[in-house]
């Protein structure tokens, strides 16, 4: 990279680091204030009821990406192509908003698309305020890294200073009520007046801090100082991490938690911040300090092990349970962070510590190398998750695909695949593929995924965790009845929610039709099943309120006071126990079913 391609436009930070090109613009504070003043107003007149209205929706995400991008990047001297970029961001962000809204019902994994698209347009912003879309590769790495700090640092100043006036705000309004005098109480409750006031503070402290020249290059400076500090905890920290489970084994990660892919991801991206903090924009700006150049070296080396690590849990989780569209998010993030460190070990390979006469640096050193894989990094990322964010790849229908070859092949068997997640989980191409199930020439399999397709609300587990087996739950029936277990079982394997962590069956009598009505107990509340001999039924309508605690040694039993009521450890229960007679039955909301 070239970097003294714009040295011109390259100020200096109290370290003598090189910091973004701003201008004091005595008008910048007016002006963002009106700008963001004036679309939170729009927002809310475009949307008053907050409805999920796809065009009302692409809207106010139009009004709030675009003002913010021209916010950011709006010169004195330049705004054409200022403007070009607001208005290109706001409508990419527009429609993928109007996708996620209109096609929700399809789609397994809308959110994931809505946000690739916020990281794609947050990597391009200091891109173009570096000048990326006229110097291409020969950009300066100085400028980027000077604007993503800025940037951050006035996001943080002014989301802080829109909190602090709306206090202020506050504290007026009830001091005016004081005298009886509700003006600021009136307009505080009003929609347009808060998005107006919003906006309004939020750009005069956007463009009063980006006018603050000498305070952002030291608080700068202070944030560098600060991340630089934590990195050497961390960085030793992670080794010792490293070192115990290169003894003790990976597997002691996946036994542990289920969640060993996001902490070791999450803690790849520490590593990548923290390393990028100690290595600044140039050799000049770094620290003397040894121990923080060690542990920058250290942190960047350690970013591939995690996320092998991580690609080594996400390949178990493959294996036990196949894809699915969020796992195929984590896989594009494993990549990623593959690649990442892929790219640093090269850089740290091919560079060497710096060597320095006079305070200067002699030939290439790693901090430079890694300068240069991170600026690459970064245009990969920003175009990687563009096209994961545009309907460009179905996750849901390779997905889908996936699951039926492992049903079909017998790797997974009929009673413990999860057609609740092709419901679900994995949009039309897992409903369309649950319906051919549905006709499958498998009894067992067609009776399962009806069952699925007849469900209202999604009860069981999330994809890839095995719904409860009959013989899983922690069942107490009261008084002990074989028969009766086997009904509340049966019924159970349909309704696993009704039955999260222990519950009681309690015995009612005889119900109309030959059935049995049955109070099924558990922290959450209590709902009475009418069941038949096969565990199906129906619901009865009433429902109890949240319950008291229920433990393997609670006492369950039914008083009459002088109405029945359910009693967990002498607590009655606020609900009432209906009789036969008293309540009509209903469907289940979880469907009838006959496993």
């Amino acid at each position: 990279m070239n970097e003294s391609a714009s040295s011109s436009k390259i100020g200096l930070a109290p370290d003598g680091s090189a910091t973004p090109a701003l201008t004091d613009w005595p008008v910048r504070p007016w002006l963002l204030a009106g700008l963001l003043g004036l679309a939170g107003l729009l927002i809310h007149l475009v949307n008053p009821g907050q409805e999920d209205v796809p065009w009302r929706i692409a809207a106010v995400t139009f009004l709030a990406f675009g003002s913010l991008a021209a916010a950011f990047t709006i010169e004195r001297e330049r705004w054409r192509e200022p403007a070009i970029f607001a208005l290109a961001a706001g409508l990419v962000m527009a429609g993928l908003a109007w996708r996620a809204v209109q096609y929700s019902a399809y789609l397994p994994d809308a959110p994931y698309g809505f946000a690739a698209g916020m990281v794609a347009t947050g990597l391009a912003l200091p891109l173009f305020q570096a000048g990326f879309h006229r110097r291409r590769l020969a950009t300066s790495y100085a400028e980027i890294y000077g604007h993503v700090w800025t940037d951050a640092i006035s996001v943080a100043g002014a989301l802080a200073f829109t909190g602090l006036s709306w206090l202020v705000l506050a504290l007026l309004a009830e001091l005016f009520h004081l005298l009886r005098i509700d003006l600021l109480r009136e307009l505080m409750d009003e929609g347009a007046f808060g998005w107006t006031f919003s906006g309004l503070a939020a750009g005069a402290a956007l463009g009063t801090i980006r006018n603050q020249l000498k305070v952002l290059a030291t608080m700068q400076a202070l944030m560098l100082l600060v991340a630089s500090l934590l990195a050497v905890p961390l960085a030793a920290g992670l080794v010792l991490f490293l070192l115990a489970t290169a003894l003790s084994g990976p597997q002691v990660l996946w036994d542990a938690t289920r969640s060993a892919t996001p902490l070791l991801l999450a803690c790849a991206a520490g590593a990548y911040v923290l390393a990028n903090a100690i290595v600044r924009q140039t050799d000049e700006a770094m620290t003397h300090s040894r121990v923080m150049c060690l542990a920058g070296w250290v942190l960047a080396a350690l970013i591939l092990p995690l996320a092998v690590f991580a690609a080594l849990s996400m390949g178990l989780r493959l294996q036990q349970y196949g894809l699915a569209p969020e796992r195929l998010w984590g896989l594009a993030t494993i990549i990623v962070a593959c690649a990442c460190g892929v790219g640093y070990w090269v850089a740290l390979a091919r560079g060497r510590l710096p060597r320095r006469q006079g305070g200067r640096p002699e030939g290439e050193s790693w901090p430079a190398y890694l300068r240069t894989a991170t600026f690459h990094s970064g245009l990969g990322v920003c175009a990687l998750a563009l096209l994961l964010a545009l309907p460009v790849l179905d996750f849901g229908a390779i997905a889908t695909r996936n699951q039926l070859s492992r049903l079909e092949s017998g790797r997974v068997e009929p009673e413990a695949f999860d057609y609740a997640a092709l419901r679900w989980d994995f949009g039309e191409a897992g409903r369309e593929a649950l319906r051919r199930l549905a006709r499958s020439d498998d009894k067992r399999i067609a009776e399962l995924a009806e069952a699925a397709q007849a469900q209202t609300r999604r009860y069981s587990p999330p994809f890839g965790e095995t719904a409860p087996a009959r013989t899983d739950f922690d069942l107490r029936v009261q008084p002990e009845d074989a028969s009766l277990r086997k009904q509340v079982l049966q019924h159970l394997a349909g309704n696993p929610w009704a039955c999260e962590k222990r519950c009681v069956a309690l015995d009612l009598g005889p119900g109309a039709g030959g059935m049995r009505r049955v109070a099924i107990v558990q922290e959450s509340g209590y709902y009475i099943a009418l069941l038949s001999p096969d565990g199906s039924g129906v619901r009865e309508p009433d429902a109890a309120p949240p319950a008291n605690e229920l433990r393997e040694d609670s006492v369950v039993e039914i008083r009459d006071v002088p109405t029945p009521y359910i009693f967990i450890d002498g607590k009655r229960l606020p609900q009432p126990v209906a009789s036969p007679r008293d309540s009509a039955a209903g469907p289940l909301e979880g469907g009838a079913s006959s496993r």
